[in-house]
């Protein structure tokens, strides 16, 4: 474990360039006077790690030390194979360089690990996009991730519910979602979620964008989705589903069939549940309901259920005139 944590924070210091000891404290989970221990033990090896005092320092390396040294282990180097997305990294115009990294990696690899790398890269793709969808045409992607990578203001015409407005964003991060893809940007003091397809005349500015040091896009990212999945759906339905219809409610999404289930009481003895469905309104929950064919009865509440009614009555007059 001391080992493994040594040689991290020797990685640490070389992709960073330095950190103090409460952020590599916090890093790998230790006390500040671990940390400490840690550094004079690189230094003993050999290691030329330096301390830097004041509010901006820190310990870093000297300047143009590298270490060759990666510690991968046979299954860590394959996993990496399994993170290159060729078709995302086209997208961002990075497939070129993606292909030469994956060479290098495989030339970098001892003998014995390159049959199993090669083997990990030729029987696995990951392809990020839904079925019977394709990918959004993306004509500014590549001027986002500009935008992104040398932390530069944009400026756009962005198109929302048949309107379009411009606007001037700080970008925070590019995320890729079900085939899709969108920016975490700063609008004035609101953080707030862009689809680039929908996006139009951008430019990436001069003006730099100071990127909050306490932003993380993963977490952000994973807390505004549950609060967006929360909030969408505003109604809920009380139905009757027979056992097929609990196998096809996959079909609604995970989000409605984990509700269904979470919600399910004790099964009559023909094997129907009462259960909760979340909709969106009661117009989508009425198309939605529909896609469960005769396996379902809605039961409330009393203006859903009119409103499923009327609906069936209306396609029943359709198809028996």
């Amino acid at each position: 474990m001391l080992a493994s944590r040594l040689l991290s924070i020797l990685m640490l210091l070389q992709a960073r360039g330095r950190m103090s000891a409460a952020a590599l404290a916090k890093e790998f989970e230790v006390s500040v006077r671990t940390i400490h221990r840690d550094i004079d033990q690189l230094s003993a090896a050999g290691i030329p790690v330096y301390a830097e005092r004041g509010r901006s320092g820190g310990f870093a390396l000297m300047d143009g030390y590298r270490t060759k040294l990666t510690g991968l282990t046979q299954p860590e180097a394959e996993t990496l194979f399994l993170a290159g997305l060729p078709g995302p990294a086209a997208q961002l115009g990075l497939s070129d360089v993606l292909h030469a990294a994956r060479l290098k990696l495989m030339a970098a690899l001892p003998a014995n690990m390159q049959p199993n790398a090669e083997r990990i890269a030729s029987r696995f793709h990951l392809d990020p996009v839904a079925w019977f969808k394709g990918a959004d045409p993306l004509p500014q992607l590549q001027t986002v991730a500009q935008a992104v990578w040398g932390e530069r203001f944009l400026k756009l015409r962005y198109r929302n519910s048949g309107e379009i407005y411009g606007r001037r964003l700080g970008p925070l991060g590019l995320v890729l979602k079900g085939g899709v893809w969108y920016l975490v940007a700063m609008s004035g003091k609101s953080i707030r979620t862009y689809r680039v397809a929908q996006m139009l005349d951008v430019e990436v500015t001069e003006e730099p964008f100071i990127r909050p040091k306490t932003f993380d896009l993963a977490e952000h990212w994973e807390r505004s989705s549950s609060a967006y999945e929360a909030g969408v759906y505003r109604e809920e339905a009380l139905v009757r589903i027979s056992p097929k219809g609990m196998d096809r409610l996959e079909a609604l999404g995970p989000y409605i069939a984990a509700a269904a289930a979470n919600s399910a009481q004790k099964p009559d003895r023909n094997g129907w549940v009462r259960c909760r469905l979340p909709v969106e309104s009661f117009d989508l929950g009425v198309r939605d309901v529909l896609r469960l064919g005769e396996e379902v009865e809605v039961l409330g509440p009393p203006a859903f259920r009119a409103q499923f009614a009327k609906t069936l009555k209306a396609l029943t007059a359709r198809y028996q005139s």
